[in-house]
């Protein structure tokens, strides 16, 4: 049996996950009292599956002083040997003050004060528990579909989970460099398809892009180095804690060249790396 603790920032998705979850099967509870908690995993775990096989359980800073009490409590559990496993959901500040002001909810600790005051407190509040967590989903960049093949893979399809989060992301210069980028790689010394008449209105998603774009071998001799350093550094990231990358791709109109060497990385990484995962072409349809 498997025993979720679900948690983390107010709008980065917990109740979206709970769902998800409930989706496959798994027994859902939502806000459970913390002095409860206890009572309820040795209910569950005594029952070894017999009428419940997976359970999630909820967990937020709705749940007040109270939360303080779940250090003692997960240690207890511990103690019994309750094993469970935690998802910290998480966004940066500036997606969850625009998630609040576009549900035009109010922050669980907004109070009288403002949504980014309430933010900084609940991260203070939420650390502790974030610090012993299992995964951590930064959902800043994630649609709900690509949130839901991240639960499913973890908790579904038993994949490890290395806490890190990949988007690979080609734009064109002449748009402005992505102001998120952890990296940004230059591929205007590639062969340029814009100059091919009958390339010109096409992709780099289209297979005759890709082949007069690749073609080469300064094309084939960059992309061997940059998938070799981007697999030593992904490890060397996770060490590090951080659990969101971006990695732009660029060329001058973000449409041939930076679209085909994206698409050929993200296939690279996806083999054989055990992270969340996604692709993006910012300027492919300027």
């Amino acid at each position: 049996m498997r025993f979720v603790i679900i948690t983390g920032m107010s709008g980065a998705g917990k109740s979206s996950a709970l769902k998800m979850l409930e989706d496959n099967g798994f027994f859902c509870v939502d806000n459970l009292p913390i002095e409860l908690i206890l009572k309820f995993a040795e209910i569950t775990f005594r029952d070894k599956g017999e009428n419940i096989r997976n359970v999630a359980l909820g967990i937020d800073i709705r749940s007040g002083q109270a939360l303080e009490e779940l250090d003692s409590v997960l240690a207890q559990m511990r103690n019994n040997r309750y094993h469970y496993e935690i998802l910290f959901l998480d966004a940066s500040d500036e997606v969850l003050i625009k998630r609040f002001k576009e549900t035009r909810r109010a922050h669980p600790l907004m109070h009288e004060g403002r949504v980014d005051e309430g933010i900084i407190k609940e991260r203070e509040k939420l650390s502790f528990i974030r610090n012993q967590s299992d995964y951590i989903i930064d959902t800043s960049t994630l649609l709900t579909k690509e949130l839901r093949m991240e639960i499913e893979d973890i908790f579904v399809r038993d994949k490890k989970y290395k806490n890190l989060f990949v988007t690979i992301l080609s734009f064109g210069f002449k748009y402005g460099i992505p102001a998120d980028a952890d990296l940004i790689f230059d591929v205007r010394f590639m062969p340029n398809p814009y100059y091919v008449n009958e390339l010109r209105h096409k992709t780099g998603n289209d297979e005759d892009v890709k082949k007069f774009v690749m073609d080469s071998e300064v094309s084939e001799k960059f992309l061997e180095k940059l998938y070799d350093m981007i697999k030593f550094l992904l490890p060397n990231y996770v060490k590090e804690g951080k659990n969101q990358l971006l990695i732009g791709i660029g060329c001058t109109g973000g449409k041939h060249r930076s679209v085909t060497v994206a698409n050929e990385i993200y296939e690279k990484i996806s083999k054989d790396e055990n992270l969340g995962i996604k692709v993006a072409h910012r300027d492919i349809l300027r």
